[in-house]
């Protein structure tokens, strides 16, 4: 049976978004219902506004207006389990943190229907993992893209998923998150260290990559980088490569691969945001060059993950090495 809420706006709702109001709402809190979730009530005609249904979650509001939400019951998972080894990191009855390896989706989708990440965690945590991600994405509240390898958490209760989602909305920004990556990356910035503050969107004619778009058409995307290590010289005396360390104040869709590719920096082995810097590969060394080729993938890593346990409380920080074809590409390129 779905849960019915209703509420009357007050003042104090008045010219607020539908969606940033009802987040607020005690009622919906004691439902654990995340922004996302509500977000996804609203697009599906399940919120209605003065008894008309309220198809866009920046609505804003008027004094007076009567919300009405129809809080469907949690979809059970409909991918099957699947016995995939996972490497866990650290899990209790609330949430699992677990080394995602490159090669492994993380919710089926078009083309990736069985062998994702979900299929493994309804295996390994059967009827405890959070229903509120929605059928296909059962606990999920931050991912990885398939080709990228490192920490991932996933909420096993309604209650931490709502946490963990307010934590990654928020973005570090008054809440304590750790998000660091590390990047080889092709050549290598002139300064130590930086900021990339560009809006990312779907691209206008190629829908399966992002870009930097305008403010009115994209959302915020922040990218704080640090420069680690530069490998070798081209004939001009410059670095053919580097490794970057990145940490995220927002995180979008393919954002470091993006921002790093629109300073002129992207990551060697990606073959959407680097695809014109493949003659690069001349330059390096044949090992490094044979390093490369057997990655076949961007070479990024998620390597630390730190964050407040939306239950307990406990600061929890969290760090990976590198997988071995990273390692292996990184040996071969201070090799020379």
């Amino acid at each position: 049976m779905a849960t019915k809420i209703q509420i009357a706006v007050e003042d104090e709702g008045a010219g607020q978004r539908l969606d940033h109001y009802l987040a607020a709402r005690p009622e919906l809190v004691a439902e654990s219902l995340s922004r996302t979730r509500i977000k996804s009530l609203i697009e599906s005609g399940l919120v209605w506004l003065d008894e008309a249904p309220a198809l866009a979650p920046k609505t804003k509001l008027r004094a007076g207006q009567i919300v009405e939400i129809d809080v469907p019951d949690p979809a059970p998972a409909e991918p099957k389990a699947e016995e995939i080894p996972l490497d866990i990191r650290y899990e209790d009855e609330f949430l699992v943190v677990l080394n995602k390896p490159a090669g492994l989706v993380v919710h089926p989708g078009a083309g990736h229907e069985t062998g994702t990440l979900v299929n493994a965690l309804i295996a390994h945590c059967g009827e405890s993992l959070s229903g509120i991600g929605g059928v296909k994405r059962p606990g999920i509240v931050h991912r990885l893209d398939k080709d990228t390898s490192g920490l991932l958490v996933v909420a096993k209760t309604d209650a931490a998923h709502q946490g963990l989602s307010k934590l990654f909305a928020d973005h570090g920004r008054s809440l304590p998150l750790t998000r660091e990556y590390l990047a080889i990356c092709w050549g290598a910035p002139e300064r130590p260290g930086g900021t990339i503050d560009a809006p990312l969107g779907r691209h206008a004619i190629q829908r399966e990559k992002m870009a930097i778009v305008s403010e009115a058409r994209g959302r915020q995307a922040l990218t704080h980088w640090r420069l680690l290590e530069k490998f070798g010289a081209d004939r001009e005396g410059r670095p053919v490569a580097s490794l970057i360390a990145c940490a995220l104040e927002t995180g979008r869709t393919h954002q470091i691969r993006v921002h790093l590719a629109s300073i002129g920096h992207p990551l060697l082995g990606d073959e959407v945001y680097g695809a014109g810097f493949k003659t690069k590969a001349r330059l390096l060394s044949f090992k490094a060059q044979q390093a490369l080729a057997a990655l076949g993938r961007q070479a990024l890593h998620a390597r630390a993950l730190g964050f407040e346990h939306p239950v307990t409380g406990e600061a929890l920080l969290f760090e990976s090495d590198p997988p071995e074809d990273f390692l292996d590409l990184l040996e071969a390129l201070r090799a020379g």
